[in-house]
């Protein structure tokens, strides 16, 4: 490489110009390029927060690497980024034994192992799937209270008329794909809307986390074409796959609260029109999909709260024999707790969600809300985990709240935030307090500041 080049890049480098770095590099033809201008392309990616492009890039001199601490170095910030701690360690290790007493390198070796520990641990202790409980089979339509929560203002924006046999036959016209049987007599008897249940356990890791064990919906979308939040309107299966960029495998039944996952109905072993399969979708990891369930009648029977066992909501959907969960006409009761005294939208992008025994939880779905401010420690450890957000929260509650710090606990996991209570009334004050704090930079910033990594 040129010294003109080296000294230019040098300069783009000093002036944070770290897209200039890379289109300059990707002039010169791949297999022209040497091992120092691909050590330059992959540190400005890493830079850009293109983490598996950079990582990609610094495979391709693995070779030459082995002997050089930056590499290394450079290959486990990629990986670190990447959440993959465990092979975080080891690169930060080969540049520590190279170089070593780095304080950098030191730095990212300790935080690597310590997060590769707590993924391990987090691994090892995930609840797995439970057998769901013999089904009761109950009659009728109105024995479906305990699977809807149309007490929840936002279930009107997914709810519509019971659908015709012509409009669901259009509808699958224009979806190209012939609807489940139990999907389609579910709608005939509550066409869409707000689950009590909104977690599904999953076996695998995934879901946007490699140790979570549930995935969380936020609502069922119905049959038609003139609601918006309908399988057949402006913002159904359809546009939600063309927009999102999701694979072209089915039809999308369920949004989630991120906004960035869907649950689809995947057609791809037995085509259009036979048995699909039920699979998780997350657009933050590369578009994963994360097998739940093998047809659309398990999916709803395993629907669950987040601390329950799971129970069978819906069973088998024949005619108008609907099978809810095996729950006690007591239980289903205390669930159908006094109506909030908060609207939900005024704390999105926390969602408030019901619990057993007549409780309340707020989360988040961790991703992109108030990124910037956990970017202000991240040489320290912190990422924007649930974990991060619950250390961040409990700053806010002991400050903030004193006087509900020993009724607002946390739960946090590594996609997920989660404050809880027994006080319904409390945890809907914190939730509109903490909210309220989030949109107040400078305030974050300064408890921010107070809060300890996990």
């Amino acid at each position: 490489m040129s010294d003109e080049l080296v000294e230019q890049l040098e300069k783009w480098l000093d002036e944070d110009e770290f897209q200039e770095i890379v289109d300059a590099v990707l002039e010169v033809p791949a297999e022209d390029r040497d091992y120092e201008q691909i050590s330059y392309l992959g540190r400005a990616l890493n830079n850009l927060e293109r983490y598996e492009e950079a990582l990609e890039q610094f495979l391709l001199i693995t070779a030459e690497g082995q002997e050089d601490a930056l590499w290394h170095f450079r290959t486990g910030y990629s990986y670190y980024n990447l959440k993959r701690y465990e092979e975080a360690a080891s690169a930060f290790a080969a540049a520590d034994e190279l170089e070593p007493d780095d304080e950098d390198t030191l730095s990212y070796l300790e935080w690597s192992k310590e997060r590769a520990a707590k993924k391990a641990k987090a691994a090892k202790t995930a609840k797995k799937p439970k057998p769901s409980q013999a089904p009761l089979k109950l009659a009728g339509a109105s024995d479906l209270g305990n699977l809807w929560n149309d007490r929840d203002p936002a279930s009107q924006a997914y709810m519509s008329a019971r659908p015709t046999d012509e409009l669901i036959e259009a509808v699958e016209e224009r979806l190209v794909f012939k609807l489940p049987a139990a999907y389609v007599a579910l709608m005939k008897l509550h066409n869409g809307g707000i689950p009590r249940k909104t977690y599904f356990p999953v076996s695998e890791a995934g879901a946007g986390n490699e140790t979570a064990d549930y995935i969380v919906i936020s609502a069922i979308l119905g049959i038609g074409k003139e609601k918006k939040n309908s399988l057949g309107g402006a913002a159904g299966s359809r546009v939600i796959i063309e927009e999102g960029g999701y694979p072209e495998i089915g039809v999308v039944i369920c949004e989630c609260p991120s906004g960035r996952e869907v649950v689809m109905l995947d057609y791809r072993n037995n085509g259009n029109d036979g048995e699909p399969e039920v699979v998780h979708v997350d657009r933050d990891n590369q578009y994963k999909i994360t097998y739940l369930a093998a047809n659309f009648e398990v999916f709803i029977a395993g629907l669950t709260s987040r601390e329950a066992e799971p129970t069978a909501a819906v069973s088998a959907i024949n005619d108008e024999t609907v099978v809810v969960g095996a729950e006690t006409e007591t239980e289903v009761e205390a669930e159908a707790e006094a109506p909030l005294d908060i609207d939900p939208e005024s704390i999105k992008p926390f969602i408030l969600v019901e619990q057993d025994k007549g409780g309340m939880s707020v989360i988040l779905t961790v991703g992109t809300y108030k990124e910037e401010l956990f970017q202000l420690r991240e040489n320290e450890g912190f990422e924007g985990s649930g974990y991060d957000w619950a250390s961040l929260a409990a700053v806010f509650l002991e400050e903030q709240m004193p006087e509900l710090s020993g009724t607002i606990r946390f739960d946090p996991e590594a996609d997920m935030f989660c404050a809880y209570s027994a006080d319904r009334a409390a945890l809907q004050q914190f939730a509109v307090r903490f909210k309220a704090a989030c949109e107040d930079d400078e305030l974050m910033k300064d408890l921010f500041s107070r809060a300890e990594l996990d």
